[in-house]
């Protein structure tokens, strides 16, 4: 018997997820766990449901799914979006309810970089108007003879 399967893929700031959909009972594998031992906190679990429940469809499709990259919250994240693109090949019907949830956009916002010169991406190195450099070159110190091996004593 053959089984039809939907392919999409999901993003989220670093992690991505490949997912497959197909008629089922409802079970969810990820990484070839179950869902409940994958994210044991129901909120990535909701987050991750979310267009099953929003097109009436919950408990009507099985989903397996790879995911890499990131923490617990972007790959709920990636895989609620593959759920999403998942769900559109299945039946455009879904494209109106998906896109008012905002289910089919890739959110764009990833970490920003360290740039050289500063503490981190946005954050400067804390400044001292009396820095060390500027204290060397303006205290004025007496030579002393021993250290430059001048010998005062003729």
């Amino acid at each position: 018997m053959q089984v039809t399967r939907y392919y999409a893929t999901g993003k989220r700031k670093t992690s991505v997820a490949r997912v497959w959909i197909y008629f089922g009972k409802g079970d969810c594998t990820v990484n070839r766990r179950a869902l409940q031992d994958y994210f044991p906190y129901e909120l990535y679990r909701k987050n991750m449901l979310k267009p099953f429940v929003v097109t009436n469809t919950y408990g009507q499709y099985n989903v397996f799914a790879t995911v890499k990259g990131g923490g617990p919250n972007g790959q709920s994240d990636a895989l609620r979006h593959g759920i999403a693109k998942a769900l559109l090949n299945v039946s455009d019907d879904y494209r109106t309810v998906l896109k008012k949830e905002g289910l089919l956009t890739r959110d764009p916002r990833v970490k920003e970089r360290k740039k050289y010169g500063q503490k981190g991406a946005r954050a400067r190195f804390q400044f001292s108007k009396r820095s060390r450099r500027w204290q060397a070159s303006k205290l004025k110190l007496p030579i002393d003879p021993l250290l430059t091996g001048i010998s005062s004593c003729s």
